[in-house]
């Protein structure tokens, strides 16, 4: 037994002396720094588990744990005073192995340039730069959200051109032919107009909707009365945009007063939350954190609710999660104890909410793509496809496999690899059946993982065959599956196994797994991927098979030469690549292959130039 395996069992057989009682952990490493601090309804239960087996730990509690040196506690009278002890212990210590977020809820401005051609833009900080500020704002994504907004009703230019300098120098850019922007560099808005729309920007940004469009619905009458029609119908236009930014705001309007819809998108390299936040049915702000290491989807999504509202001073009546988080009647109750008030922590199943939610993962994953390269659909699909099959983490390294022959003859295989939601075709595969004779499906899928994991145990650690997958999936149905689950564990692999069932007019269905179907149907994103994947394992299984057959015949037809046999086919399709190419050499070409002697090469060239005599042509 090795020094670190020794040094487990010692903290294991302290961690089994604990009290069964509620309280706080607290974890170092070997210089004294907390590295992880949580919370237990009974210390020795939750402590011992990190020093037992491997197996049930994910990598970051692995890797968390390959550091500890040794551990302390706090006994509370309870769970939930458990909890509130870890937070302000969590926020004073900052362990490295708990989620932390960083908090850049820093004060933000409009910035609005002086002139006689002024422009708005956003700031993070006031400067002594001559330009007038609005704010501060808590939210950034409202500031630039607004801003924008202002921008696009009133047409105010968002490129980087100075006026007046820059009037009349050059094209103007796309927005003012998509009608976003009134193009001062043409040279066509006077300095008059141009106030005035930034005066506008500035009273909805100041006032809301609501005050702007009053203001201006009474300018608009003042000028239809006094016949000024051109002014009133810029006006009307300005008031039709507004309009048309509620319609869009009903989007993501909901019933619920006030709430907030927390999501988790995870990849390969880490995590994302995303955070939407709700006041009077409209989507009000939005936070978005990237993380490095997740683990458990529940702890995770603990961990950051604790986090989360550690830093925030409005707490919503409603929090809606995307999933199950670990004791959320704890959490709602500590929510409660902060807010003063009830606090329903949730996972809705249906309704506006719902969609809410859906929405918020859908952000989640896209921001986790652009980290990881991935589109949003990818992340999105990978993520569904995770949550439908009950899996811990999305599977960024998927394994298909089909079997294709005729009527049993030919007997091969084919291996797809899906890497990040793409097609890796660096991995793909192909097997020749050799232990199994006839239409055998269920063997010859038994033998194609036998050897892909004997591959496994030869070269752990290599590329290819050496990284194993995060997910199986088969071409068929329950057989399939029943057929490889004991390969699996015979070498001691706890790999996800599913099979993909497809219809009667051969399209993808359901996914199958010991545990009966799944219908795909109704998960669009995670169907599009599944289906792809055997549309692609099919067409490379059933072209190596073609291919296998075109070569059986080839070789056949050139057997027929007498002193030509298997070895030297090889060897002539080998030099020429086809019997069309073998047919049009010289007899020089032929003598020069190798294997190929001169007296063979000279029957292989009378064998497709001399024409066959009267006797031949009789038989």
């Amino acid at each position: 037994m090795d020094e670190h395996q020794e040094h487990i069992k010692r903290l294991r057989r302290k961690a089994m002396k604990l009290p069964l009682h509620p309280g706080v952990y607290i974890m170092h490493d070997r210089s004294g720094k907390i590295i992880y601090i949580g919370k237990a309804k009974a210390l020795k239960n939750r402590v011992s588990q990190y020093f037992g087996s491997e197996k049930n730990h994910d990598s970051k509690v692995r890797q968390m744990v390959a550091h500890v040196e040794d551990f302390e506690y706090i006994l509370t009278d309870s769970e939930f005073e458990a909890l509130v002890l870890e937070c302000s212990l969590i926020k004073q210590h900052m362990p490295k192995y708990n989620i932390l977020l960083k908090d850049d809820k820093g004060y933000h401005y409009i910035r609005v340039t002086r002139g006689p051609w002024p422009k708005i833009s956003e700031a993070r900080q006031l400067a002594d730069d001559g330009a007038d500020y609005l704010g501060p704002f808590v939210s950034s994504w409202v500031v630039r959200e607004s801003i924008d907004e202002a921008q696009k009703i009133f047409g105010l230019p968002t490129c980087n051109r100075r006026f007046p300098q820059d009037i009349g120098k050059g094209r103007p850019c796309l927005n003012f032919y998509i009608k976003q922007c009134c193009a001062p560099c043409r040279g066509k808005v006077s300095q008059k107009d141009y106030r005035e729309l930034v005066n506008d920007a500035l009273d909805f940004l100041k006032g809301g909707s609501s005050d702007c469009v009053q203001g201006l619905t009474k300018r608009m009458e003042e000028a239809a009365e006094s016949l000024d029609f051109e002014r009133a119908a810029r006006i009307r236009d300005r008031l039709e945009a507004i309009r048309r930014l509620g319609k869009k705001q009903k989007v993501v309007a909901v019933k619920v007063p006030e709430q907030d819809v927390v999501a988790l998108a995870v990849g390969p390299s880490g995590g994302c939350f995303e955070v939407f936040r709700f006041q009077d049915g409209r989507l009000c702000d939005r936070e978005t954190f990237l993380l490095q290491e997740v683990g458990s989807a529940k702890t995770a999504r603990m961990e950051f609710i604790e986090q989360y509202y550690s830093m925030r001073d409005r707490i919503p009546r409603r929090v809606c999660l995307d999933g199950p988080a670990s004791n959320m009647e704890l959490l709602s109750q500590w929510l409660s104890h902060k807010a003063g008030r009830k606090v329903e922590v949730m996972v809705p199943k249906k309704g506006e909410s719902a969609q809410m939610v859906e929405m918020c993962r859908n952000n989640a994953a896209e921001q986790l793509a652009q980290k990881t390269g991935r589109t949003g659909r990818e992340a999105s699909a990978l993520d569904e496809l995770a949550r439908l099959l009950g899996l811990e983490h999305p599977p960024s390294y998927i394994e298909s496999y089909d079997i294709s022959n005729l009527a049993g003859g030919e007997n091969v295989a084919g291996m797809v690899v899906f890497e990040n939601g793409r097609p890796l075709k660096s991995a793909y595969r192909k097997f020749k059946i050799k232990t199994v004779l006839g239409q055998d499906d269920y063997g010859s899928m038994q033998e194609v993982l036998t050897r892909r994991f004997q591959e496994y145990q030869d070269h752990k650690g290599e590329e290819g065959f050496g990284h194993l997958p995060d997910l199986i999936l088969l071409d068929g149905g329950k057989g399939q599956v029943g057929a490889v689950q004991p390969v699996l564990e015979a070498y001691g692999l706890r790999i996800p196994l599913f099979g993909m069932v497809k219809d009667d007019k051969h399209r993808t269905r359901a996914i199958t797994g010991d545990g009966g179907e799944i219908a795909i149907n109704s998960n669009r994103s995670a169907f599009t991927l599944v289906s792809s994947i055997q549309e692609e394992v099919h067409r490379f299984a059933i072209g190596f098979h073609r291919q296998t057959r075109k070569k059986k015949m080839i070789g056949s037809s050139l057997t027929e030469i007498p002193g030509v046999g298997p070895a030297r086919v090889r060897a002539l399709l080998k030099q020429f690549k086809t019997v069309s190419a073998i047919q049009a050499a010289q007899l020089e070409e032929l003598e020069a292959t190798p294997s190929i002697s001169k007296p063979v090469a000279k029957t292989i060239y009378d064998y497709f130039h001399l024409e066959p005599g009267p006797a031949q042509e009789e038989s």
